[in-house]
């Protein structure tokens, strides 16, 4: 990345389910095979919500009101892939994401985002978990049954 607009290695991850515990997971459009929730990094002053809620329209169209959102307040530290590196300042190897979950009614057909992601699936909970390429998102998807519901 040129100049100095870095993203900031502060990020979240946003867990999509319905009350049965389906779960949304949307595919890498760079890296087909590659399965996630949504997730997406920190901008300007944003809090977290904000910026979930942001993440959140903009990889799927689901608008989603402050007070449906789950803040989890789990952290996961990891160190960015190599690839993606170039997209933070120099010398920035990690990224700590925090965890929140959206439950919605049932299954829908979301709005990709092209640029970001190619193909949409909604599975049971264990399934999902199997298929996503990140340990803190299967971590994630894997505490789903245990999470407290409001």
């Amino acid at each position: 990345m040129t100049g100095t607009h870095y993203k900031t290695p502060v990020s979240v991850l946003v867990v999509i389910h319905t009350p049965n515990q389906r779960v949304l997971l949307i595919e890498r459009a760079a890296h087909p095979g590659y399965w996630q929730s949504v997730t997406g990094s920190q901008e300007g002053n944003e809090s977290l919500l904000e910026t979930a809620r942001r993440e959140v329209f903009e990889e799927t169209g689901i608008t989603a009101a402050p007070d449906t959102i789950r803040d989890w307040h789990i952290s996961n530290r990891f160190e960015i892939f190599e690839e993606w590196r170039d997209r933070y300042a120099p010398g920035v190897t990690h990224n700590l994401e925090h965890v929140f979950s959206l439950c919605i009614p049932e299954p829908i057909e979301v709005r990709l985002a092209p640029d970001e992601h190619r193909d949409q699936c909604w599975l049971p909970w264990q399934e999902a978990a199997r298929k996503c390429f990140s340990w803190t998102n299967q971590d994630a998807i894997l505490m789903l049954p245990r999470r407290p519901r409001n």
